[in-house]
């Protein structure tokens, strides 16, 4: 048996016994229970049984401290478990019993120990910071340890609560520790029997907690023996026989909580008590004499009676709160008679009472007003409330008869307004008022505010809402989503001189009803009107706006941004936008994408970087030319799908110097000299499916040297023949990136001939001389060929001088037969859906993806392939049908760098 394992046994055993409340029996010390017997204290928790209490000990002795470790016999140490830690406010008994056959001698610890010196007043700090299970655990260290663990200032809170303790057990703590000051018993076994003895023997007790159980007349009639208890709290108790009056007679108690009880009567007298709740507690009569009570909590007693209610709230003549929610008897008389008697009533919860109105209520010092689901409560009631003018914080929830709220008072801060059907006009006169929430007020369809503390409103999906009246100097963010009857007049509201001078965010989305937007406003800093399909006009004089959102706006024909603050600006897909005039200094981002009928475009935007135009089918060679004139520093510009420019608005493109990007995609264009004189810097050229060019029209890239700064091209399904494309890629060596899918002309990509047939074409210039000579090294990096039917063969080898490809796409090229590659410095290469690939050579060192998806090259072709390629890592040749997915292995074999291979598992 390992040292101390008899001891950890018995620990185990005691725990055990005690969380299932001293049913057991252990062997360890004999006894039943006692808590003496079982040395369940820190008092009694010793490192060695035995150990005298001698003073001189106590005081000489030095602390022997280890390290979360414990000696053995043989001197190996054994880690200790601590176990759960409990909170601050649980007390946990740690039951240590020591085996007195075990012997440890005191050599053997000292080898394993350090030594340190610490006062009592040291040690009594840092203990200070311990949970309860953490003092047990070090009263097991040495006398002084035990000593100072056991001080009563550690243990005058003890929690007991839904612990299976015995009276025994419990008796004898309070015996070590009779100075506790608060005691929590709620829900042990024997409650009644153990809140007696707490009432009797702790005398400076000041916080009890008991319940869960019965408790007698006699323990109501002990409390008085507690003359130093504060607080007490019963939750979920039979208070005595059902049939009694219980009496609560205390001089010093200042809490009471009887909550969820049941009881027949109740008498609660007590001089000093502040607060009393019995929510929720079942009882018929409650008499109370409490002169000094301030909060009453009555809320969800059921039995009580209307007279029972104004007898216990009107004997507390000081009383400032007052909850008698789902109090259903309770009438206005009541109410009358209780603000009558308590004068200083500050808060009032009267929700859930249906016979309330508060018609000739006096609520004239209430601060706090909560009417939730008051059936009675209609717009006469408002006249009670508008004289309230205290009234900070207003509640009214499901009030069904409720169709108008007029209020002017000054302190109102706080307003909700929820689910009231038939609401229909709020006019608020608040100064203070701060934040307002009204929500799924169907009915509502006119709202008056004025206040100057309100910075932030939200209205949401207020379907019937056509007028909205604002004096708000403060008001900086405004929510009106989903409010589909508002109608342009809100306009006025919130530009300058509507009541609203210091707004910056305002959002209109899905405000279906407005049709004409017009908003001057020097604060105004976003906006936005998604999903305001009705909107035809726009006009926003906004100088520091600086956010539109427009999605959704189908229906806008014009629109106009003066002197915007704007520096991105989206219009979205705005189909029947004719006419357009933007006018921000500070713009960088302009997207026109989708306005297919603009033919009037007004653009001053003289830091504008960016400019997509995409689709405008009707943007005219002028309209383009006054955009180039008044915006010097485009960089980038889509036109795609523009039919109707011509060569004229190509021509004004020489007005952007630092143009590096153009887009002239899907357009008719015949020629494109006017793009090679005034675009000299253009570094990109995108010219998708301009299917109009004549072969020739790319001759002066090569021939003349054109736009030498020309990086990329993308000439992707166009009808350029198959010549003109071969000289564009033998010539055109500055070249990155190249596009040229869905090219139908393109036969075959063969850079496999002779350096006399590579460099056949001669030009003027001693530069094309020399490089017959010696061919240049291409700068190619990506060449996709994505969908060209007509190709058959593609064959790169060494000798083309392609050192810089790293990424090749042939991908759905069906009819491509043979691949036959030599390129150094590939990486990606992708012949997806090649469905009549056999053969394929790569010699491709650093190739790291292959994809080879429903191709059909055979396994022995594959094997030899990828041989070549020592870093690929990355294979796909799913639906291969020559590949089975049984040679996995043997590709693995083959190529030891691969770490993830697509298959198709084909079924057994």
């Amino acid at each position: 048996m390992r040292p101390f394992e008899s001891i950890r046994g018995r620990e185990r055993e005691c725990r055990n016994w005690i969380e299932e409340g001293g049913s057991s029996s252990s062997a360890a010390g004999g006894g039943s229970g006692s808590l003496g017997r079982w040395q369940f204290s820190v008092g009694s928790c010793s490192a060695v049984e035995g150990d005298s209490d001698d003073e001189h000990g106590l005081h000489v002795k030095r602390p022997r401290v280890s390290t979360d470790t414990q000696i053995g016999h043989s001197g190996s140490s054994i880690i200790s478990n601590a176990g759960r830690i409990p909170s601050r406010s649980e007390t946990v008994f740690q039951t240590s019993v020591v085996n007195a056959g075990t012997d440890i001698t005191s050599t053997k610890v000292e080898e394993y120990e350090h030594r340190m010196d610490l006062t009592d007043d040291l040690l009594h700090m840092v203990f200070s910071f311990l949970e309860h299970i953490h003092l047990c655990q070090s009263a097991m260290v040495c006398k002084q340890w035990r000593a100072a663990s056991t001080h009563e200032d550690f243990w005058r809170c003890l929690n007991f609560k839904d612990k299976r303790i015995s009276t025994e057990q419990f008796e004898d703590m309070c015996r070590r520790y009779p100075n506790v000051t608060e005691m929590n018993i709620l829900g042990t076994p024997s409650v009644h029997v153990l809140a007696m003895h707490t009432v009797s023997s702790l005398r400076n007790l000041e916080v009890l907690t008991v319940g869960k159980g019965p408790l007698g007349d006699p323990f109501f009639q002990a409390l008085t023996d507690c003359s130093m208890l504060r607080s007490l709290t019963i939750h979920d108790a039979m208070l005595g026989s059902g049939i009694q009056e219980i009496s609560i007679s205390h001089d010093q108690l200042r809490h009471v909580q009887i909550t969820k009880c049941r009881v027949l009567r109740i008498a609660v007298r007590c001089p000093q008590l502040e607060t009393l709740s019995l929510k929720r507690s079942n009882m018929a009569h409650a008499a109370l004499n409490c002169p000094l009570l301030r909060d009453l909590d009555l809320g969800s007693c059921h039995k009580l009676s209307d007279a029972a209610i104004r007898f216990a709230a009107t004997s507390c003549p000081i009383l400032e709160s007052l909850d008698i929610s789902n109090c259903s008897s309770v009438s206005d008389e009541t109410l009358r008679d209780i603000t009558q008697a308590c004068a200083s009533l500050r808060t009032l919860d009267a929700s859930y009472c249906p016979n309330i109105s508060l018609e000739s209520v006096r609520l004239d010092m209430l601060t706090v007003l909560k009417l939730d689901c008051c059936e009675g409560i209609n717009s006469a009631s408002m006249a009670a409330i508008a004289n309230s003018h205290m009234l900070e914080v207003l509640e009214i929830k499901n009030c069904s008869l409720l169709t108008t709220i007029a209020l002017e008072l000054p302190r109102l801060t706080t307003l909700k307004l929820v689910y009231c059907r038939k609401f229909v006009d709020l006019s608020l006169r608040c100064a203070n008022l701060s934040s307002i929430a009204v929500s799924n007020c169907a009915a509502l369809r006119r709202i008056c505010i004025m206040s100057n503390s309100l910075q932030k409103l939200v209205l949401q999906k207020q379907e019937s809402l056509s007028t909205l009246v604002l004096h708000c100097p403060s008001l900086q963010a405004v929510d009106l989503t989903d409010c589909e009857s508002l109608t342009n007049t809100i306009c006025q509201v919130f530009s300058d001189g509507g009541g609203c001078p210091l707004l910056k965010s305002l959002i209109l989305d899905n405000c279906e009803s407005l049709k004409s937007v017009e908003f001057s406003s020097t604060s105004l800093v976003s906006l936005s009107l998604v999903g305001c399909r009705g909107i035809t006009y726009l006009e926003l004089q906004c100088p520091h706006l600086e956010l539109v959102c427009l999605d959704g706006c189908d229906h806008l024909e014009c629109a106009s941004f003066s002197s915007a603050g704007l520096r991105s600006l989206n219009l979205g897909i705005c189909p029947k936008l004719v006419k357009l005039h933007v006018d921000a200094p500070h713009m960088v981002s302009l997207e026109l994408k989708g306005c297919g009928v603009l033919s009037e475009a007004s653009i001053n935007c003289p830091l504008l970087v960016s400019l997509d135009a995409s689709f405008c089918g009707q943007l005219t060679d002028e309209c383009l030319s006054t955009t180039t004139s008044a915006c010097p520093l485009i960089v980038s510009l889509i036109l795609m799908s523009c039919p109707s420019l011509g060569s004229e608005g190509l021509l004004s493109l020489r007005w952007l110097p630092n143009l590096t990007s153009l887009d002239l995609s899907y357009t008719f264009l015949v020629d494109l000299q006017p793009v090679y004189e005034a675009c000299r810097q253009l570094r990109v050229l995108k010219l998708q499916a301009c299917k109009y060019l004549a072969d020739t029209s790319l001759e002066p890239l090569y021939k003349e040297g054109t736009l030498p700064a020309l990086r990329e091209l993308d000439l992707s399904y166009g009808t350029l023949c198959q010549k003109a494309i071969e000289e564009l890629l033998e010539h055109c060596t500055h070249l990155t990136h190249v596009s040229l899918n869905g090219c139908i002309n393109m036969h075959d990509l063969d850079w496999g001939c002779c350096p006399d047939q590579l460099y056949q074409f001669r030009g003027s210039s001693e530069l094309l001389a020399s490089e017959a000579t010696e061919p240049a090294l291409r700068l190619l990096q990506n060449l996709n060929c994505v969908g060209c039917q007509s190709i058959r063969k593609v064959h790169i080898p060494q000798a083309a001088h392609c050192s810089f490809l790293s990424s090749l796409n042939l991908s759905l090229s069906s009819n491509l037969k043979e691949v036959d590659l030599s390129c150094s410095h590939l990486f990606i290469l992708n012949l997806s859906n090649c469905n009549s690939l056999e053969i394929l050579k790569l010699q491709c060192p650093k190739l790291t993806s292959l994809f080879l998806q429903s191709c059909n090259v055979d396994l022995e072709a594959l094997e030899e392939s990828i041989s070549h390629c020592h870093l690929l890592e990355t294979l796909d040749v799913r639906f291969c049908p020559k590949i089975p997915p049984s040679s996995m292995g043997s590709l693995r074999a083959g190529c030891p760098s691969l770490k993830r291979i697509f298959t198709s598992m084909v079924p057994a």
